[in-house]
């Protein structure tokens, strides 16, 4: 580990230096006092940069969140590598079947989180902490932050993860002597971690992301129980998990505010309240529009224009996750397709009894009465193609549409460790259900968007205040900051 990197405390301690840290970046600011922690075995200002998949969070941009005295997460999530001339290397997939190209992907993703810590570890110029985040469910977790921490010794710091139970994040993680930060929505799903795993290396624990699920981009992590239309306020739940946390010895680990953080001023009753402190903050959204943000121009100009409403959530995703992302003509489609869904059977039963011929054959289904009409509707509109369910409906879609689907489906590289639309499952190569058409390859789409396509026919995660853009006055007049003038304005609680 370089020199400037070795440990100075225990995590969440602070030091006089530290404070003097903190004065220096607060300002003029009337803000309660936000002082540093002990992350990661280094004094940092307490706010920290989301992980943002796919080669959104890279290493230009979490090193420069480093270099300003925070903590940068760049993306393990199917990142970009560059050959020997600095050019990108494209991500192409030669293997006949889904498994060689799962492992090709692997290997993409090792190189990439390689490269992106080293351009990390270059950019912070041994200031801050540097991250990496990495989902539990994206396939080939294991081997892939294996490959990376192997790969990039002494460069990382600490490992995001959530998107799952990542009950083996502590294990690797306290193998390759960095930091954990499990993300979690409650009090439940830490405690489930807690007693099956990470009680094992506590030591290892950097700290606790809560990750609101109705407010953060990106997959979110709603239970059946909770109701997604009705957001619940964060505090309470981040109270029950610190109560959890200081009943288990764990009072000096951070927990991390992650999602629908946009003022630090709107959370000035959490610093030094010892209900929920030590408390840092994550950024996920206001990132994406810096200079060092490598996503397009069109992107980012998109993003100044959100109202309030723009951002949903949704359950298309192939994950099996709620997630939250711009209502743009991608997410309609995919509103509309679903819409286009009646239960349907191939013989006659008591109330499917009406029968409609489809396809080339004119072979017929047979569907509910009152549903007969709509069908004959979608027929005419030119939605001919009949796609069945794993929920024993039938979607109905344009003959282009349904040839780009059956592609996707058949070109899948296992980039999930199970997918609702491929049925692709690692471990067999198959989730044992019918392929669903009403989700999509997020691979696909998430790597044309990170790399200049249309954002309108791509899936554009944001947080819920990304309307907030186009409100504050700091990105007035097409203001595009630094990363480091972010984090400035970010310290004096704006």
């Amino acid at each position: 580990m370089p020199d400037d990197d070795k440990n100075v405390t225990s995590s969440g301690s602070q030091s006089d230096a530290g404070v003097s840290l903190a004065n220096c970046r607060m300002g003029e600011t009337n803000l309660k006092a936000l002082n540093p922690l002990v992350m990661s075995g280094k004094e940092v200002l307490p706010v920290i940069e989301g992980g943002k998949g796919v080669a959104v969070s890279t290493g230009k941009s979490s090193g420069a969140w480093a270099a300003a005295g925070g903590i940068g997460t760049f993306s393990a999530v199917n990142a970009d590598s560059y050959d020997e001339n600095g050019n990108m290397v494209p991500i192409e997939y030669a293997g006949k079947t889904r498994g060689d190209r799962h492992q090709e992907l692997i290997a993409y993703g090792i190189r990439g989180g390689i490269a992106q810590a080293q351009i990390a570890h270059e950019m912070r110029n041994g200031e801050g902490r540097l991250h990496m985040n990495v989902l539990w469910e994206m396939g080939g977790a294991e081997p892939i932050l294996e490959g990376v921490l192997e790969g990039a010794k002494g460069l990382i710091h600490g490992v995001t993860c959530g998107a799952g139970m990542p009950y083996k994040i502590a294990q690797i993680s306290a193998h390759y002597g960095v930091h954990y930060y499990p993300i979690v929505s409650s009090a439940r799903a830490f405690r489930a971690l807690w007693l099956r795993s990470y009680k094992k290396t506590p030591e290892w624990l950097g700290g606790v992301v809560y990750e609101d699920p109705w407010r953060a981009g990106g997959h979110n992590g709603l239970s059946n129980s909770e109701d997604p239309l009705v957001p619940e306020d964060p505090f309470p739940r981040v109270r029950d998990l610190r109560t959890f946390m200081n009943s288990v010895g764990l009072n000096h680990v951070p927990i991390i505010m992650a999602g629908g953080v946009w003022f630090l001023r709107d959370f000035e009753n959490w610093m030094d309240n010892p209900e929920v402190a030590p408390v840092a903050f994550q950024f996920g959204t206001r990132p994406l529009l810096t200079q060092e943000s490598e996503i397009s121009d069109e992107w980012k100009q998109r993003l100044t224009s959100l109202q309030d409403g723009d951002v949903s959530l949704h359950k298309f995703s192939p994950t099996g996750f709620y997630s939250s992302a711009v209502r743009n003509t991608f997410l309609e489609d995919l509103h509309q397709r679903s819409d286009r869904q009646v239960r349907y059977s191939r013989t006659a039963e008591a109330d499917l009894h009406v029968g409609i011929p489809l396809g080339r054959r004119g072979r017929p289904i047979y569907v509910r009465e009152d549903d007969a009409d709509k069908v004959r509707g979608w027929l005419d509109a030119g939605y001919t193609e009949g796609m069945p369910t794993p929920d024993e409906t039938m979607v109905f879609l344009t003959p282009e549409s349904a040839l780009t689907v059956k592609k996707d489906q058949i070109d899948c590289m296992g980039c999930l460790s199970q997918c609702q639309f491929s049925n692709w499952e690692q471990h067999s190569g198959t989730t044992g259900k019918r392929a669903d058409p009403r989700s999509f390859c997020i691979q696909k789409t998430l790597q044309n968007i990170a790399h200049g396509a249309k954002v309108e026919n791509e899936l554009m995660f944001a947080g819920h205040n990304a309307y907030k853009f186009g409100e504050d006055p700091f990105y007035a007049n097409g203001n595009i900051p630094t990363v480091k003038q972010l984090v400035d304005r970010i310290m004096t609680g704006d």
